[in-house]
């Protein structure tokens, strides 16, 4: 009977508890950096980062970066709660960042590293050759990775003795030819739907944007097909001139392999 009205009292008890935190709402979340100066709470940041405790690195530095506004740490705050954002698959709020970081320290000396992080965070490779047909077309795909190389391209061009210079060089150097790769595989497409202005001006694009890329052959050959079937033959020329100075083994390689070389741009094509 004790033991009766024993669990009687102790269901009552939690009842009680239960609802009082309903009544209240959730206990307050405690804040570990409260008292801390801007150095304490950098360090304890830091300690969160060390255990890859991204979760934890992030409501800290977030309560630094409003906290110190002003401190002479508040650049760093910045940039360290990118990277913390960046590692926790955040990465829009990474970019948000560190474009609020360029905005407000335009001579900063970690420039170079803000630009740096943004390029490697919107750095992505998310199979962009792939099938596609006339309802997928688009260059949503490419968006980022445009992005990507032009943040890394600002940072080359500005600072090119930054410790972060070569690995942005190689960054941008597999960019270029994905973005390349993607463009003329849409030429192809193009070109097989006898849209041959199109296909032109996807050649035109990689012929001016990326002209160190590893696909300059083959735009230029998809150039002379598509103007030789819009009957540019002017063109077609200048452009052939141009295949055989800087790919003097291609004209004989597609002479041997198609006929016309309004047809050439078939050898490229994979899915012809």
């Amino acid at each position: 009977m004790n033991n009766f009205f024993l669990n009687r009292i102790t269901i009552l008890i939690i009842t009680i508890l239960l609802s009082s935190c309903a009544i209240f709402g959730d206990p307050t979340e405690i804040d570990e950096t409260t008292g801390l100066n801007d150095y304490e709470v950098l360090e304890l940041a830091k300690s969160a980062e060390f255990v890859k405790d991204w979760p934890r690195a992030i409501s800290i530095y977030e309560k630094a970066e409003k906290r110190f506004p002003n401190s002479k740490l508040a650049p760093q705050f910045k940039l360290n709660l990118a990277y913390a954002y960046k590692e926790f698959y955040r990465k829009d709020e990474a970019i948000a960042m560190l474009d609020k970081f360029i905005r407000s320290y335009p001579n900063h000396p970690a420039m170079d590293y803000a630009y740096y992080l943004k390029g490697v965070a919107l750095f992505v490779d998310r199979g962009i050759i792939k099938e596609i047909t006339m309802q997928d077309i688009s260059d949503r795909d490419l968006s980022m990775i445009i992005k990507s190389f032009e943040a890394l391209r600002i940072m080359t061009e500005l600072y090119p003795n930054s410790e972060y210079f070569d690995d942005a060089v190689n960054r941008m150097t597999y960019l270029m030819n994905k973005i390349a790769e993607r463009e003329l595989y849409v030429a192809r497409f193009y070109m097989r739907k006898k849209a041959y202005l199109a296909a032109l001006n996807r050649c035109k694009y990689v012929l001016e944007n990326y002209p160190e890329s590893v696909h300059q052959e083959e735009a230029l050959t998809i150039s002379i097909s598509a103007y030789r079937q819009l009957g540019i033959n002017d063109l077609a020329d200048d452009t052939k001139r141009v295949l055989d100075l800087n790919f003097p083994k291609s004209i004989k390689k597609l002479n041997e392999s198609h006929d016309e070389d309004k047809n050439w741009w078939e050898f490229w094509d994979i899915n012809g």
